[in-house]
Parts: structure tokens; C-alpha cells; sequence
């Protein structure tokens, strides 16, 4: 198990990229921001074709808030 967390934070910089037909750098998008996790897309920088995506998971401690409810007022 702990060689996988080393993949955990893994980020993209080239993947292959189909329109151009060879490995291309990526741009990583924030598309979707969720209560425990961030959804990201991988586009080619030459072409813009979306390549793949990640999610983060949010980091452990962070509070969630269901919704419909309200945080108390700061001090």
C-alpha cells in the first residue's frame, strides 16, 4: 500500500493526445468544486481536446457543511 501513495498527488504535464496525434503538454482546469473532493480536466495546449481528468480528495480535517443548513456568525 505505501507505494501507491506515492501516486496519490500525481499531476500530468504531457499525455497523448489523439487530434494531434502525439504526446502534447496539458493544461489541468478546475471544472467541479464538490464538498469533499475538486474534479480536474487535462487539456492539450495545442489543440484543446479534453485528455482525462483527477479528483482530489479534500484534505482530512477539512469541515463539510450539509446543505440547506447555515454556519453560525463569525466573532
Amino acid at each position: 500500500m505505501k507505494r501507491q501513495s506515492q501516486f496519490e498527488r500525481l499531476r500530468a504535464s504531457e499525455l497523448y493526445c489523439p487530434v494531434c496525434r502525439k504526446s502534447q503538454p496539458v493544461r489541468e482546469r478546475l471544472m467541479l468544486v464538490l464538498p469533499r473532493a475538486e474534479l480536474y480536466e487535462y487539456r492539450c495546449v495545442e489543440c484543446g481536446a479534453s485528455l482525462g481528468s483527477r479528483e482530489v480528495s479534500a484534505p482530512p480535517g477539512v469541515i463539510t457543511v450539509p446543505s440547506g443548513t447555515s454556519l453560525p456568525p463569525a466573532p
